[in-house]
């Protein structure tokens, strides 16, 4: 099959596209063809060899954990899937090495769901990553609830839209932290944008004077202690980017594969509570493009690669 893969840590650069033997589709896993896969800051970290203290590689390593395709074969223990199945993952494994920048990818049977009805494989490829981050994040760590006031950063890109468009769904009013470029893209997902910068907490504190009921973080650093402050008593705080908000009081998460939480993501999706950007599309053998595209920032929406 024609993939793209690295032999070595680096930047884009050590990208190669060209043959890679088929991947053996185990007991408890479908092999999927794949139509498109999704460019996530992650992909590119993890090449960089940041993610080296946490998993194996086994070189060459085929990038990528999003994905959305068609079931060609289920392995012999999958009564979930069957052939012709359309269907949408986050592949992630316990190591580096099988990803989904490749025409195919035996992909286990519990980092899957099917796609949504109403979205095209682009839009389906692009959305589990960021919307199983932003799920399990106000569900199973937040707990966000109706008539709750929760705050987002980043609310105009990949994580940041999803966790604004489910709070809404759950009812509550959401304050969309993002720069000055991404402010209409916050409003027009529904929530009360606020810019970053000279005055921040004091904007926030502006929309509620009693501070907020829950807080996700998704830029850490000064911006995760500065969000502590802006807590009401008992108020709750997650963060994906900084380890730090531990010591905060508040929960560390890393988003885990789970077909239950990718099956309501879909629903979500098909009522049309939850809608997926795509920026730009790439052919799976400009690769490398695509991951400079993303790395360089600035997309209201997903950069996601294809495959004929």
């Amino acid at each position: 099959m024609k993939a793209i893969s690295f032999r070595r840590y680096g930047g884009p650069e050590v990208l190669e596209y060209g043959e890679r033997p088929d991947p053996k589709v185990g007991p408890d896993k479908v092999l999927v063809r794949v139509r498109a896969a999704a460019v996530n800051p992650v992909d590119w970290k993890m090449q960089a060899g940041y993610l080296d203290t946490a998993f194996d590689a086994f070189f060459p390593v085929i990038p990528g954990w999003d994905v959305s395709g068609v079931v060609v074969q289920p392995g012999i223990g999958v009564t979930e899937f069957g052939v012709g199945d359309e269907v949408m993952g986050y592949v992630r494994e316990d190591v580096l090495c099988h990803g989904t920048f490749a025409e195919y990818v035996a992909a286990p049977v519990r980092t899957l769901a099917r796609k949504p009805r109403t979205l095209g494989f682009e839009e389906s490829a692009a959305l589990p990553l960021v919307g199983l981050t932003a799920y399990q994040v106000l569900h199973h760590a937040l707990r966000v609830r109706e008539g709750e006031t929760l705050l987002v950063h980043a609310a105009s890109g990949g994580v940041g839209s999803m966790a604004v468009q489910i709070a809404r769904h759950l009812g509550a009013r959401v304050i969309g932290a993002a720069r000055d470029t991404g402010q209409d893209r916050v409003r027009e997902l529904g929530a009360e944008p606020v810019a970053y910068g000279d005055g921040f907490k004091a904007r926030v504190r502006a929309l509620a004077p009693h501070g907020v009921d829950a807080a996700f973080d998704t830029v850490g650093g000064q911006v995760l202690k500065d969000t502590a402050n802006l807590l009401a008593p008992e108020g709750r705080l997650a963060s994906v980017a900084d380890g730090e908000v531990i010591g905060l009081g508040g929960r560390y998460c890393w988003v885990r594969p789970d077909p239950a939480d990718l099956a309501v993501l879909a629903d979500l999706a098909d009522q049309g509570a939850l809608t997926v950007r795509v920026a730009a599309t790439f052919p799976l053998e400009q690769a490398a493009d695509a991951q400079r595209a993303n790395r360089k920032g600035g997309l209201h929406g997903k950069v996601v690669v294809t495959v004929d």
